[in-house]
This record gives structure tokens, C-alpha cells and sequence, in this order.
């Protein structure tokens, strides 16, 4: 693939919800996109897929990410990925890099979403932790082992690391009744804690990493884990997923987003602050 000037986004969770949002919107500001997840072609299946109340495989594809990327004018490279093989990861990390030539921008958003990952305290197994492992630390680790020499070379280089609220505090309800279970809080506090060691290790080398929370977003992952009485539970409000996509977008691009290194971006406050997606006003 003829390798051009522009900067490169490496998202992954690229074929659905908040990683799909993300990678059009890099699109559209003109960058090439590398994208990644389990999910080449609509309609399959993977060992802990998540499913609709019907059973079906959830709506959303690389190939669709691709087809859109490029009917914006965009290029862009699509790799497979699954985060619990850990020679996936590398691989797709290798295969951005030779074909793209460089990563300006890395998005770790993809997660595990088995539906094992909310189960109650008492119920937990081993092997879940053992994925959620693999899955929220060895894999988000590996990509930016693999895409940090040639930032720090070129002096420059974007880490988002997407956490969630889970992350950063309680249930507000048992698992049983919508809330997070310990399996997922442990993961995404793990995520949440990535970026502060990427800027102290990493910032005078022009690295900059930031940990977005995207609040509760209305995708069909959504629907397929907490569904409703989740969405009730944490509040009863949902953005698009187009409102933390406008934010890492801004994140990776605005000369201001340097104030938000050190702290866990909450994106549907930051949104409204800085009037990034115009009509989503929601207080």
C-alpha cells in the first residue's frame, strides 16, 4: 500500500459503537485510519460475542467501517484483531505499521464484552480475570509497546485509552440488577491507569496520552449488557457515540487538549464545554 504524507488514527473496536464513530471522525479531519476488531464481515460469530435479545450477531463490520472511511475520501487499513490472542495483537500492530508507515494517533478502545464480564461476585471464575487480563491490560499495552519507538523518534505521538466510569468508582447497584461487576470495574481501573504512566515516562518525548471516559453511550453493546435497566440505574441518559468521538478527535488535535492529560476526561461535560457536536445539548 502506497505509504502518503497524512497523519494515521489506529483504532480499534473499529467496527461498531464509539470506535466506529471514532474512526469517521478522523476520517473527516483527514487523517488515514487503521482500523481494527474481531469483526471482518457482518454477521459473525466469535467465541464470547456478544448477541441481540434474539441471539443474533450485533449490527457493524470492518468492512463497513472501511466502505464509510473511504466514501468520505478516506484510506485506510483494516486488520484483524482479537484481544485475547496475544499474536493477534502483535500482528495487527505489525501489519498498521508496514502498510500505514507510522501511527501519529493510537485509540485503545476496544474491550472484552463476554457475558461473563458482569457476573456477580460469588459467580466469578478464574478464567474471566484471566481474559479481562489478557484483554483490558496485556493487549492495550502491547499496541502501545508497538506504536511508541517511532513516536518517540518523530517526537510526537497521541495514546487515548477509553475507561469508563466502572473504572473510577462503585456500582450504584448490584450487578444482578444492572451495574458493573468486579470483572469489569478491575479492567477498566486497569485502563485508567495507563495514560499517567505513558505522560511520566513518556511526556518529554513529546508523548501525550489521555484516559476518556465516555460516559453512558447509546450502542447496541450497550443494549446487549446493562439494557435498560442499567441505562436506569447509572442515571437514565445516554449521548451518541458521536459525542466521544468529536472529544478524542479534539483530544488528538487541539493545541488546549494538553490541559486534560492528567485527569480522566469525562467526555459529555468536555463536549458541551468545547461545543464539539452542535446539537447534542443534553445538560
Amino acid at each position: 500500500m502506497e505509504q502518503s504524507q497524512r497523519k494515521v488514527a489506529f483504532v480499534t473496536g473499529a467496527s461498531r459503537g464509539i470506535g466506529y464513530c471514532t474512526a469517521l471522525a478522523f476520517a473527516r479531519a483527514g487523517f488515514d485510519v487503521a482500523i481494527a476488531a474481531r469483526t471482518v464481515r457482518d454477521g459473525e460469530r466469535h467465541a464470547h460475542s456478544l448477541t441481540d435479545k434474539a441471539g443474533r450477531a450485533l449490527p457493524g463490520s470492518l468492512e463497513r467501517t472501511a466502505d464509510d472511511i473511504r466514501a468520505l475520501g478516506g484510506r485506510v487499513c483494516m486488520v484483524a484483531m482479537d484481544l485475547l490472542d496475544p499474536d493477534s495483537v502483535t500482528a495487527a500492530a505489525k501489519t498498521v505499521l508496514e502498510r500505514m508507515g507510522r501511527v501519529d494517533v493510537l485509540v485503545n478502545n476496544a474491550i472484552y464484552q463476554g457475558g461473563d464480564l458482569n457476573l456477580p461476585l460469588l459467580e466469578l471464575q478464574p478464567e474471566t480475570l484471566q481474559r479481562v487480563a489478557q484483554a483490558y491490560m496485556a493487549s492495550p499495552l502491547a499496541l502501545v509497546q508497538a506504536v511508541l519507538p517511532a513516536m518517540r523518534e518523530r517526537g510526537s505521538g497521541v495514546v487515548i485509552n477509553v475507561t469508563s466510569g466502572a473504572g473510577e468508582g462503585d456500582p450504584p447497584v448490584p450487578a444482578a440488577q444492572g451495574g458493573w461487576g468486579y470483572a469489569y470495574g478491575a479492567g477498566k481501573a486497569a485502563v485508567s491507569r495507563l495514560s499517567g504512566v505513558i505522560n511520566a515516562e513518556h511526556g518529554g518525548d513529546g508523548i501525550l496520552a489521555y484516559t476518556v471516559n465516555p460516559g453512558v453511550v447509546s450502542t447496541d453493546a450497550l443494549a446487549a449488557t446493562i439494557g435498560d435497566q442499567g441505562v436506569k440505574a447509572l442515571g437514565g441518559h445516554c449521548a451518541p457515540p458521536e459525542v466521544p468521538a468529536a472529544v478524542m478527535l479534539w483530544l488528538a488535535t487541539s493545541p488546549e487538549a494538553v490541559a486534560c492529560r492528567n485527569r480522566t476526561v469525562n467526555a459529555q461535560r468536555l463536549v458541551r464545554e468545547q461545543q464539539l457536536v452542535a446539537d447534542w445539548r443534553h445538560a
